[in-house]
């Protein structure tokens, strides 16, 4: 095998993009993060075990850099510009802390064992970086705007620039053409370098994307070409080329809007060079030696205890210094304490370079696996804590945009299955009512795709057949709809995707939810790729609700809402669930699973909390029954599974999200509740944007 892949590139090429492919569902079903087992993978196709293929090959360089690059440019194209300029100041000071303390406690390391001063200051740097892995935990609590957040997510930033440029210095100094004078001029150009880049992507970019916001090909292609040639341009300058990908990534994250481009940006790169990245280092990694470090190194444990104080002091100092609660210091160092991206990347380089040894490789690897856990177990610890001031502040009973069942509603669904049309319109029907004097409406929509009617193979006559059974659909929902007396307007949509039809039309008529039926499970393209419902949850921007209904709506009677903790997310979910008691009659157990250790005094505290999101006697919900169920945390999913026998309907929240295009999902929860729920369910998927 080995001696038929060194002389076939392609061969090369369709065994990492097996992997790629393959490999991560494999370990999602086992409960590990997708870049565990593209390590694994690596490892065992690698030159310590099968032999098949070595870093060295051309073929796998190549894929590697891509996949790098675009690692780099990700981080850059997902951090949140808007929310970094409003505290601006702060985040460069945290960014200043968080990354000084840790290239200290490097460099220190370094020099104690030996190792050069170059090798000892990029060590440093490579501790000095983070990236927030634990944002998606802060997404799903709804504490995005929480300024210790946006501090954190801001410092990326400073540290991720900044360890990228000492990585740069030391790479210069390497290759022996920089001296003092040379590094003076060697940050000049990089300086120039970067304004140029952000300048010319900016002024490029802008009204390329008001011409082309029709033409996503052709924005697609001009993203990935201001990838390269950044990159290029950077080694051009004197710089690893990883600095021009982070510096394009912020460049294009100023003038792409979310939508499609950008979806499809991160999903190439998620999907494809990324995975190949990590599968080269696999094949970095010796086993044995790996595994011997974890064991006995106390060079490992040094570099990870390092890393975990520093980050903690810079977070407690940044914290009295802005005089923060202990809930947001602890923000502050969960979120700066993973370490995965550019510490990846840079590693990735020194190590080519030689400058960093198999010892440090081995350790950073392991550093990486230990802050990947330890930085979202801290975050999902900080987030109820940091929720519970602003949970007493939750009202129920007022009115804004908290109080979801107080309003009529406009409820988009889109219909293409005439043996859920009913079902999905009768529930519609239940949702839009509120207590304002203009009652809400439905709006029954069809997407036809000319992409995929040529795909049949058919041509105008398919997309004709299309429009055919789209009409045929709405004039089914209007029949349903004027029966019920229900306000509703029908659209027909013709668009080349069928979830950005649905999320476009979503924006352009101001829908506060999409409602959309379940599909069942499907085969290995579906286990593999997802679905429409996974692709319209990415796109829309408005919560998705996704419905599996057994039975007639009206026939839900008793409810359940399963509350992670008291934010204004769970208070939407509880509102929804109050909306359908109301209109059916129903009672509804909210189910509030809290922490074994609490005491009895905190306990009724939370009872108390609780008890204010029961309607009051002139909401919508007057004469709905709330049952309040709290119960010691000793496995979430066993005790839904459990409540949910003794219920019709179980409504669930659902929260996904990609950090920095790493292939490492959020959690899966809600997924294996489907498959295992018996019964009806509801799932609320938060808009990404």
């Amino acid at each position: 095998m080995s001696a038929f892949l060194s002389h076939n590139p392609l061969a090369i090429f369709a065994l990492l993009l097996s992997l790629s492919v393959l490999v991560p569902p494999l370990v999602r079903r086992v409960g590990l993060p997708d870049l565990v087992g593209l390590l694994a993978a690596g490892v065992l196709i690698g030159p310590h075990t099968l032999g098949w293929l070595s870093s060295s090959s051309e073929t796998v360089r190549l894929l590697a850099d891509v996949g790098v690059v675009y690692l780099l440019f990700i981080a850059g194209l997902e951090i949140d510009l808007a929310e970094f300029a409003r505290i601006r100041q702060r985040s460069f000071r945290f960014g200043l802390l968080t990354f000084s303390l840790p290239l200290s406690a490097g460099l220190v390391l370094g020099l104690g064992y030996g190792y050069s001063l170059l090798s000892a200051v990029l060590l440093g740097s490579i501790l000095a970086s983070h990236t927030p892995l634990g944002y998606p935990i802060v997404r799903s609590y709804g504490e995005v705007r929480e300024e210790s957040v946006v501090v954190a997510i801001g410092g990326t930033i400073f540290t991720d620039l900044a360890a990228l440029l000492v990585l740069a210095v030391c790479m210069g100094l390497h290759r022996g053409d920089l001296s003092a004078l040379g590094i003076c001029a060697l940050l000049l150009r990089v300086a120039l370098f970067g304004a140029l880049v952000l300048l010319l992507i900016q002024r490029l970019g802008r009204p390329l994307v008001q011409r082309s916001v029709n033409n996503d090909s052709q924005l697609f292609v001009a993203v990935l070409l201001a990838l390269f040639l950044a990159s290029l341009g950077a080694e051009l300058a004197g710089v690893e080329k990883i600095v021009g990908a982070f510096l394009a990534g912020l460049a294009v994250n100023a003038v792409l809007p979310e939508g499609r481009v950008k979806e499809q940006v991160i999903f190439v790169g998620a999907t494809l060079f990324i995975p190949i990245f990590f599968i080269d280092l696999g094949l970095l990694l010796n086993l044995p030696a790996f595994l011997g470090t974890l064991a006995g190194s106390l060079f490992a444990v040094l570099l990870i205890g390092g890393l975990i104080g520093t980050k903690g002091l810079a977070a407690w100092w940044a914290g009295r210094l802005y005089r923060y609660t202990g809930a947001q210091m602890l923000t502050l160092w969960s979120l700066s304490l993973p370490q995965v991206a550019a510490t990846l990347a840079a590693t990735f380089v020194g190590f080519r370079a030689g400058l960093l040894d198999e010892r440090v490789l081995n350790s950073v690897l392991a550093m990486m696996v230990v802050t990947a856990s330890l930085g979202p177990y801290l975050t999902a610890v900080a987030m109820p804590r940091l929720g519970r001031a602003a949970a007493a502040q939750l009202d129920a009973s007022g009115s804004g945009p908290l109080a979801l069942a107080r309003r009529s509603l406009t409820v988009l669904v889109p219909v293409s299955n005439p043996d859920t049309e009913a079902p999905l319109l009768a529930l519609a029907r239940l949702l839009i009512g509120g207590d304002a004097d203009q009652p809400g409406r439905v709006l029954p929509l069809a997407v036809v795709s000319p992409r995929q009617a040529d795909a049949a193979g058919a041509g105008a006559s398919a997309l004709a057949a299309g429009l055919g059974q789209g009409r045929q659909l709405l004039a089914r929902a209007r029949r349903i709809t004027d029966a019920q007396g229900v306000p509703s307007l029908s659209l027909l949509r013709v668009d080349t995707d069928v979830a950005a039809g649905i999320a476009r039309t979503a924006m352009e008529q101001a829908t506060d939810l999409v409602l959309m039926g379940l599909a069942p499970p499907g085969g290995l393209d579906r286990w593999l790729f997802g679905d429409l419902v996974d692709a319209t949850c990415r796109q829309a921007p408005c919560p998705v609700v996704v419905a599996r209904l057994g039975s007639a709506p009206l026939r839900l009677q008793r409810l359940l809402v399963p509350i992670k903790d008291l934010t204004a997310g769970a208070l939407e979910q509880f509102q929804l669930a109050e909306r359908l008691a109301a209109s059916t009659g129903g009672a509804i157990t909210l189910l509030h699973l809290h922490d074994p250790r609490l005491g009895p005094a905190e306990l009724t505290r939370l009872r108390r909390e609780l008890e204010r999101w029961r309607p009051g006697p002139s909401a919508l919900g007057q004469g709905v029954q709330v049952h309040l169920d709290l119960r010691p945390n000793q496995g979430v999913e066993a005790v839904i599974l459990e409540a949910g026998r003794d219920h019709d309907l179980v409504i669930l929240r659902s929260q996904r999200r990609l950090v920095a295009g790493l292939p490492i999902p959020a959690s899966d929860l809600t997924s294996r509740l489907l498959r295992r729920l018996e019964g009806a369910t509801l799932v609320i998927s938060d808009p990404l944007h």
